[in-house]
Formats: structure tokens, sequence, C-alpha cells
């Protein structure tokens, strides 16, 4: 039985709160929405790390910007991918994943977090799982509002 956003509005929501994937499509959007703001405004404060040192060389290079100034850029897309699954999980979700491929990327020129970015492979494949599920959970074709059904 596929239940979509649609069936909810028909009454059926305690059938849905019930459906256990669901309850996965709203766990995964509940953290790929907290933990990009969470990470994005800490970049301006420095309070969980020192952000900088994760910042390869090689990329840093190809800022105009300082690593300072670079780390608060990646802190305003990190708030706003988080904004994005918040508001369309099925666009959001995919953002996230390319986006946590970039920081992989970042982390392996770096040469030193091997772990992190290893981590950072459970993440993507979340926010993949999540933009999976929210073509069942998210009626909104993948590019709303930019293209329209």
């Amino acid at each position: 039985m596929a239940t979509t956003l649609s069936a909810t509005r028909s009454g059926s929501r305690p059938r849905l709160r019930r459906d256990a994937a669901y309850q996965a499509f709203l766990l995964l959007r509940t953290a790929f929405v907290v933990a990009p703001v969470v990470f994005g405004v800490d970049k301006f404060t420095n309070l969980l790390t020192d952000w900088v040192r994760y910042l390869a060389p090689s990329i840093a290079h190809l800022s105009p910007f300082t690593p300072t100034t670079t780390m608060y850029a990646v802190g305003v897309v990190e708030v706003v991918a988080g904004v994005g699954v918040a508001l369309h999980p099925r666009l959001g979700g995919a953002v996230v994943a390319l986006w946590l491929a970039g920081i992989m990327l970042n982390l392996l020129l770096l040469g030193t977090y091997y772990d992190v970015a290893l981590r950072d492979v459970g993440l993507l494949l979340g926010a993949v799982a999540l933009q999976r599920l929210s073509t069942r959970f998210d009626p909104r074709p993948a590019l709303w509002p930019l293209r329209r059904q």
C-alpha cells in the first residue's frame, strides 16, 4: 500500500504515523534539517571545533577568501541546505548528498581525517535514503518550484 503526503490530507494520519517508512522519512528529514543548520551556524562560533583545520589547502587556494571567510561561506551553504531539506526534502536530500560528497573530497585531499570522511559516507547514504523516501512522501517534483507539473 503506497502512502503519500496527499493521503494524510484525506484523514489517514493515524495509519501513516504507524508506517515504518514514514517514520524513517521523518527521522531522516529531522536529522538532515538539524545537523546542517547546527554545523553551519557553528562555522561562525567554532564552539564544536576549529573548522578551518578541516579545510584542505588545495581547496582553500581555490577560494578568493581567507580560510575563515571560506568557512563562513560553507556555514551559509549548510544552513541553506538544512532549510532546503525542511521545505522540500525531495530536492534538499539530493543537495545534502552532493554537499557531503564535496566534504568527503575535501577531507580526502586534506589527508588526515579519513575517519571523518568514512563517517560522511554513511551520512551521504542517509541523505540519499531521505531523497528516495521523499519520492513517496513529498508529492512535488524534484525541481519544484523551478518546474511545476
